[in-house]
């Protein structure tokens, strides 16, 4: 049985984003077979036509987002609590007080990710990079299902400025999923989603035959837009090239010279330099062990992208900087790119003090 987070009640805790509570369960409980994930809400049309698909047991559209937290990006959803515990797992499903929590506006994630999350001493965590994020309550430690990291009920869509119903779990019974990918994907034609088999999930974390779609969301989600990749090996993802050609360019700065970065960053990325320079303390960032900014790769281990991933992030003196420790960079260089718009691994509960990372857009005057 997943343990609670805290002991605080659920159904008074966060009213502004309760919903009604789910009442005993009922149904067949099973993960799904099938996730489509995509960028915009998929249509009552589309999703009847896959629901008329031979074999399709059911369908249940979802909110899905990638939110970035402290450099990585953990996957959000925003459900109808009643429905979706039955696309977890029994013991999951079965725990009614997981989802009057969820229902009351409580946050459900696995606990193994709870260790690298910024949690407060009262059980809040922000579900963003920066310190406005909406903070929320973590009511259990629960296991999701497939591709979901954590899940919220649906009212909490227009805070974190999700998109409704832009993936749809799909259960297909008795059938080899993999007779209904080709139906359910000339279903989907002309929408840009796409669909993933949860048994290669399973197996490699992402279906690697499947075009993934980061929906982003937060103060970052402008400079990322929508972000559709392949998988590689070794840990390397292929971004889209057009997102890669609209999104990402080479360009001088000061101390550094010249650094490959998303477009939107450069503008207080100068500045911060700039006034790095004006204060006598250029020698203090080193350019031999400066360690990049875009990378388009998952975090070390993970398929969970990082920031590096959109151009966001930038290492700086690597060596003595290392993670877990509070590191020697200059603390009135760190000050500085924090006036400019840059969140500090320094402050986060794992530190990183290398990292620095664009989490609001400062423009220069």
């Amino acid at each position: 049985m997943p343990d609670s987070a805290s002991p605080s009640s659920g159904p008074t805790l966060d009213p502004a984003h309760a919903v009604k509570e789910p009442g005993p369960r009922s149904g067949v409980v099973g993960y799904p077979d099938i996730v489509v994930t995509g960028s915009e809400t998929i249509d009552a049309r589309t999703i009847s036509a896959i629901k008329r698909l031979e074999h399709v047991q059911d369908v249940m559209p979802i909110a899905l987002a990638q939110v970035v937290v402290q450099n990585r990006t953990l996957q959000v959803a925003a459900v109808d609590p009643a429905t979706y515990r039955n696309y977890t797992t029994l013991g999951v499903a079965e725990s009614q007080d997981i989802w009057d929590r969820v229902a009351a506006g409580e946050l459900a994630i696995d606990k193994p990710l709870v260790k690298r999350l910024p949690v407060d001493g009262n059980g809040f965590v922000g579900l963003g990079s920066t310190d406005d994020a909406p903070p929320v309550h973590i009511g259990a430690y629960a296991p999701q299902a497939p591709l979901v990291d954590a899940v919220v009920n649906d009212s909490w869509i227009p805070d974190l400025d999700m998109v409704a119903g832009n993936a749809l779990l799909i259960r297909t019974g008795g059938a080899a999923p993999d007779t209904l990918k080709k139906p359910i994907e000339q279903a989907l034609q002309g929408s840009g989603a796409a669909a993933q088999m949860t048994d290669a999930v399973a197996r490699y974390g992402l279906d690697p035959n499947v075009v993934q779609t980061a929906v982003v969301v937060g103060t970052i989600a402008d400079a990322v837009g929508v972000y559709r990749y392949s998988v590689l090996g070794g840990g390397k993802i292929a971004p889209d090239p057009d997102w890669v050609a609209s999104h990402i360019t080479t360009e001088p700065v000061p101390i550094l010279g010249n650094v490959t970065c998303n477009k939107l960053i450069f503008p207080q990325l100068r500045a911060a330099l700039e006034e790095v320079v004006a204060r006598n303390l250029a020698d203090k960032i080193h350019l031999d062990d400066y360690a990049g900014c875009y990378y388009p790769r998952f975090i070390a281990g993970s398929t969970k992208l990082s920031n590096h991933a959109f151009g966001l992030a930038l290492d700086l003196n690597v060596a003595g900087n290392e993670r877990g420790t509070v590191g020697e960079i200059d603390r009135d260089v760190v000050a500085i790119f924090k006036s400019w718009g840059f969140g500090w691994g320094g402050d986060w509960s794992y530190t990183d003090p290398m990292h620095f990372e664009m989490n609001r857009l400062v423009a220069p005057r």
